[in-house]
């Protein structure tokens, strides 16, 4: 459903997350090993989530990617998402450029009603959120 960019970003700001609540930061290097992605690639991502304020960059001695932990339940999974992907959730989910209520395509009706349970999914669930589950150990985030 999103693209291989977007899901870095998620795994990249968990990741990122579940260190800079230990008062860790973590380099770009680190992260495209943990979250098996190219560095240009995952540069490019961490650039996005930068410009968009859902992951901070400190450069020098002692730098690199932190979450502010004091904003982890204000970041929301949509957050990530728009700055990955952009609108991706309010598209035709059959790419079509013109789908709408009035000009429906043939699988409007019955996607429309999943895609706005998902979109309320991802609005609710916050960065904090996931987060909570990794380092309970109630979930499993695949990193190297």
């Amino acid at each position: 459903m999103f693209s291989k960019a977007c899901e870095y970003g998620i795994r990249a700001s968990i990741l990122i997350a579940s260190e800079s609540v230990n008062g860790n930061r973590l380099g770009l290097i680190t992260i495209a090993k943990k979250i098996d992605s190219p560095e240009a690639f995952t540069s490019k991502i961490l650039q996005k989530l930068v410009k968009e304020k859902i992951i901070f960059s400190i450069k020098g001695p002692g730098g690199g990617f932190e979450v502010n932990k004091n904003k982890l339940d204000k970041i929301k999974l949509v957050d990530i998402i728009l700055a990955i992907d952009g609108e991706v959730l309010k598209q035709c989910s059959l790419g079509l450029s013109d789908c709408s209520e009035v000009r429906p395509c043939p699988f409007h009706g019955r996607y429309k009603p999943i895609k706005e349970k998902l979109l309320k999914l991802y609005s609710e669930t916050s960065l904090k959120d996931l987060i909570d589950g990794v380092l309970s150990g109630k979930s499993f985030l695949k990193i190297n």
